[in-house]
């Protein structure tokens, strides 16, 4: 890809907004990720919560329409395509398909996708609702008043299933909308969890991607701080995590495992977004020259999953976030790097999300599309 060359921007995507059985029974009847939101609350002046959807769209992804609405507004601000997180469990188990389902069926809807596997177990841990919580893979520790530590269990078992997962995607990968990098399927891994495993899959995979017609399959991993072997193609940087606060996680679980010192987040960590961004730009230029895919964000703001555990970036604003997110472009595509990475279409449950809201209207959309179509603005601050 020559300098002049934009990167291609994929939005990662939330499937987590229409009923399932497994979010009824852990959660309670029509649980999805509108819960968490419609019940957040600020807990300091100035903080604005809950977040609104325009016109109040809390939509319903079982519906082929809202994604139609979606790939449409999402063309027209020049996003290349949705990056949609997978979820594949034991017994071959597969949730929250049913948005990809709906589009692999639907040929008329204009929408590059392909999957990033958030390949973590699901457990009960840290929703401030009693009862609701969909646990971030770093935090296995807690039990609910059952017992049961793991709702849904990760286990990637052996050829055989590893084989049965590569069918259960191979629909979508020859699907023609679906994402290839020389003409090799995209498939990201969100987790480096069981390292040694994952090699095992990523040679099946490559075999298996041969022998249905590929050139081969196109693999990525999220960066990972510690991790520091040789893993599949590439590495995606996922942000604001890694430059806002992923190093300090790994600090604080030293502390807790070797000094026995358990430290805890009793009101919710706040950062400042002109500083998160910069340090986004620092690690993009750092890596510039290096084998990995950068990333950026929108804006972030947990607390509606995690209450006074969580952490916020304060002071966003789309005319901010333009103006990173142009010199993140810059910095990618000038180093020539196929794909940018952007958190988020719509975690609505992390503040991290294009769609239009009450607040700010179409306005990050808006900064996005001056971005990608139409050229260099000379004052975007």
């Amino acid at each position: 890809m020559g300098d002049n060359k934009k990167s291609k921007v994929i939005a990662m995507y939330l499937p987590q907004y229409h009923e399932i059985p497994e979010n009824n029974e852990f959660w309670g009847e029509g649980f999805t990720d509108w819960v968490s939101v419609k019940k957040a609350e600020p807990l300091y002046e100035g903080h604005i919560q809950p977040k609104e959807p325009l016109n109040d769209n809390y939509y319903d992804l079982a519906n082929i329409e809202v994604l139609r609405w979606q790939a449409k507004i999402a063309k027209d601000a020049g996003i290349y395509g949705f990056c949609f997180y997978h979820y594949w469990f034991e017994n071959d188990k597969p949730l929250l398909d049913k948005p990809v389902y709906n589009l692999l069926n639907d040929k008329s809807i204009e929408l590059p996708f392909c999957f990033a596997w958030d390949n973590t177990s699901w457990v009960r841990s840290w929703s401030k609702f009693s009862g609701n919580a969909w646990a971030p893979k770093y935090d296995k520790k807690e039990v609910d008043d059952q017992g049961r530590e793991f709702l849904l269990k990760l286990d990637y078992g052996g050829e055989k299933e590893w084989a049965a997962h590569f069918n259960y995607l191979l629909p979508f990968f020859k699907d023609p909308r679906y994402i290839k990098s020389n003409g090799k399927p995209v498939f990201l891994f969100f987790s480096t969890n069981g390292i040694e495993k994952l090699k095992q899959i990523e040679d099946c995979w490559r075999k298996l991607a041969v022998k249905n017609g590929f050139p081969g399959i196109y693999l990525i991993s999220k960066r990972d701080p510690i991790i520091r072997k040789k893993l599949m193609d590439t590495e995606f940087v996922y942000q604001p995590i890694l430059s806002g606060w992923q190093r300090t996680q790994v600090i604080k679980k030293y502390i807790k495992k070797y000094l026995k010192i358990d430290i805890k987040d009793k009101q919710p960590m706040v950062y400042d977004y002109d500083k998160v961004w910069k340090a986004v730009l620092r690690n993009a230029k750092q890596s510039s020259r290096k084998n990995i895919l950068l990333g950026g964000f929108v804006n972030y703001d947990d607390t509606p999953r995690r209450g006074k555990n969580g952490r916020i970036i304060k002071n966003g604003s789309p005319k901010k976030f333009q103006y990173y997110f142009r010199k993140l472009m810059e910095i990618s595509s000038a180093s020539g790097k196929e794909f940018l990475f952007i958190t988020a279409w719509n975690e609505w449950g992390e503040g991290a999300y294009l769609e239009p809201d009450k607040e700010n209207k179409y306005a990050y959309l808006n900064a996005v599309k001056k971005v990608l179509l139409e050229g260099k603005s000379e004052n975007d601050r």
